[in-house]
């Protein structure tokens, strides 16, 4: 079963359940497939709401992946999903979701709205640097 707070999703695909996990791992493989430089990048390209087909297979492929599954991303591209094209975009939509969050369930969004301001010397670095702090 997936935990939502590992970012798992479960997709029916050729009419069995799997677990599909954008791991750090799987991100550094999309970051090289889409020649991104960083998550950011990837993130911001997954924002604009277009997909193609080639896309979405290297998605869910990651995701499967990530998630244990020794599929190809040939294997992949052969997989069937009920809903057809609609029903792939509606796991990659999820798995982005599950990963990255919305702008309502971001911990990250509402963490900072709770932060108090930063001092004027420490918005200068924090504008250098935007993951000064996260780790």
């Amino acid at each position: 079963m997936p935990n939502a707070h590992r970012g798992e999703i479960e997709a029916i695909l050729d009419g069995r359940p799997y677990t599909l996990c954008l791991t750090l791992g799987a991100l550094a493989e999309l970051e090289a497939a889409f020649g991104d430089d960083d998550m950011l990048a990837l993130a911001e390209r997954f924002s604009r709401g277009r997909l193609s087909a080639r896309d979405a297979i290297r998605i869910i492929g990651a995701g499967l992946r990530g998630a244990g599954a020794d599929l190809s991303d040939d294997k992949v591209a052969r997989l069937t999903c009920d809903g057809g094209a609609a029903g792939f975009v509606d796991i990659v939509a999820r798995l982005l979701a599950a990963t990255f969050g919305t702008a309502s369930s971001s911990k990250a969004e509402s963490d900072a709205a709770a932060a108090p301001e930063p001092r004027p010397a420490a918005r200068k670095e924090a504008a250098s640097d935007p993951f000064r702090g996260l780790g």
